[in-house]
């Protein structure tokens, strides 16, 4: 990640943690009717944006920006910045009062921030109203959840990078499977299956950034164990966090040799140079697959397919996946130009057809949105269509902020699974060690 890491940003900022009820989903259509805004005269923008993993998604949203330019005389600067550098850049911008005017960034970022963010509920209420509401874990990121500011919006949800399974179709039939399991008995004895025909599963239990995160929460989620409880106490020292960890350990024994040590790339490359038969990937792998001049690439696009993950004992889907939302600094010297940028990048006649381009890998928190028509385009894009109507938030069942930020910053569920499934650990004194972390993250 560089010089400035994430736990140094955390530190920082020490900004405040916050969450708690849900507001109203679905707002009235006058809402939308209602809302205009003017940009300033003379007002130019600068947003900082991550850098695109499919480059339709870059291509649309700059063709987007130069329309928007075209219609109001408002110039955008759009900087593409790599994944784990938003959100240190958009701590330095913050500290010291200047830089970019609008970032788009991760999950649950403007919490660290929000006491130095420009006011979106207006704009938010807008498309809420217009674009048939937002679904619970957008709100939960996108506003203040609790106390005075309760129901105010400080960041817009553009969509959730869904990371879902990535699956050969003809080695799983080899295996005796049509298709994945939903449940998780059933999802090992496939793995097991997989790995006794020579071709193993393999899923980052490493500090891979986006890898490694989302679906070992799903694994620790689908037993019903969670991190914190919704007062923010420590719970993930319990009987359902020992059973997810004991699951983890047969899972772990499936998979390809290496994966503690996976860097961001490493399952897609391991995927495509058919070492591994399943993963936990965005779309990007049937991106480039489908895309490539290689036969053999073409081949692997023709022969794999997506799934949700499946369903633990909780029987509740339980996933993680990683939402990504704008927000706009306070110091900006045009506030009424962010939010025209912001409004006319989330409407329809942008939104879709840059979704297109993405080729799903936002998928919508607007439940309009899960609904256009790019999803019936490709049946291996359909799965995920409503990754975000399914996802949780990282600090499950706690609050949204700095002290849920930190303890994702400091791999906890990540490290206590790797822990466990190398042997480095019991299963109990692995729980254990992630209580620890996580009452120092929640201090």
């Amino acid at each position: 990640m560089g010089e400035f890491s994430r736990r140094d940003t955390l530190k920082t900022l020490g900004a405040v943690a916050v969450a708690g009820a849900a507001p109203t989903l679905l707002l009235p259509s006058s809402a939308a009717a209602a809302y205009d805004v003017k940009p300033e005269k003379g007002a130019s923008i600068r947003m900082m944006r991550w850098r695109r993993f499919i480059q339709g998604d870059e291509d649309q949203w700059l063709a987007n920006t130069a329309k928007f330019t075209r219609e109001t005389g408002v110039a955008v600067r759009v900087d593409n910045e790599g994944f784990e550098d938003i959100r240190p850049k958009a701590a330095m911008a913050a500290n010291v009062g200047s830089g970019p005017d609008i970032v788009l960034g991760w999950m649950d970022d403007p919490h660290l921030f929000r006491s130095r963010l420009v006011d979106l509920t207006d704009l938010a209420a807008y498309l809420g109203g217009k674009y048939g509401g937002w679904y619970p874990t957008a709100v939960r990121y996108g506003t203040i959840n609790a106390g005075g500011d309760k129901g105010k919006w400080i960041g817009l949800p553009l969509g959730a990078g869904g990371a879902l399974l990535n699956y050969r179709s003809s080695w799983l039939q080899e295996a005796g499977y049509e298709s994945v399991p939903t449940d998780f008995d059933n999802y090992l004895k496939m793995c097991k299956a997989l790995a006794k025909n020579g071709h193993p599963p393999g899923f980052a239990l490493s500090h891979a950034t986006g890898d490694a995160e989302t679906w070992s929460h799903n694994v620790l989620w689908g037993f019903g164990a969670r991190m914190v409880d919704e007062n923010n106490k420590p719970a993930i020292n319990s009987r359902e966090t020992i059973e997810a960890i004991e699951y983890m350990r047969e899972l772990y024994s499936t998979f390809i040799t290496g994966t503690l040590s996976w860097t961001g790339v490493s399952n897609n490359n391991s995927f495509l140079e058919d070492r591994i038969s399943l993963t936990s990937n965005g779309p990007s792998i049937y991106y480039v697959a489908k895309r490539s001049e290689d036969p053999k690439l073409r081949a692997i696009a023709k022969d794999m397919n997506h799934a949700a993950f499946p369903v633990g004992p909780s029987g509740v889907a339980a996933e993680l996946h990683l939402l990504s939302q704008a927000y706009v600094f306070a110091y900006t010297k045009y506030p009424n130009a962010c939010k025209a940028y912001l409004k006319f990048m989330w409407e329809r006649e942008q939104y879709e057809p840059w979704q297109a381009a993405a080729t799903s890998y936002m998928c919508p928190p607007l439940k309009a949105y899960a609904e256009t028509p790019f999803w019936k385009s490709d049946p291996k894009y359909e799965p995920f269509r409503n990754v975000v109507e399914r996802m949780r938030w990282s600090g499950y069942a706690g609050d949204v902020g700095e002290k849920s930020a930190s303890a994702l910053a400091d791999w906890v569920v990540v490290d206590m699974f790797a822990q466990a499934a190398s042997g480095q650990s019991s299963a109990k004194d692995a729980a254990r060690d992630a209580e620890r972390r996580v009452r120092r993250a929640y201090r």
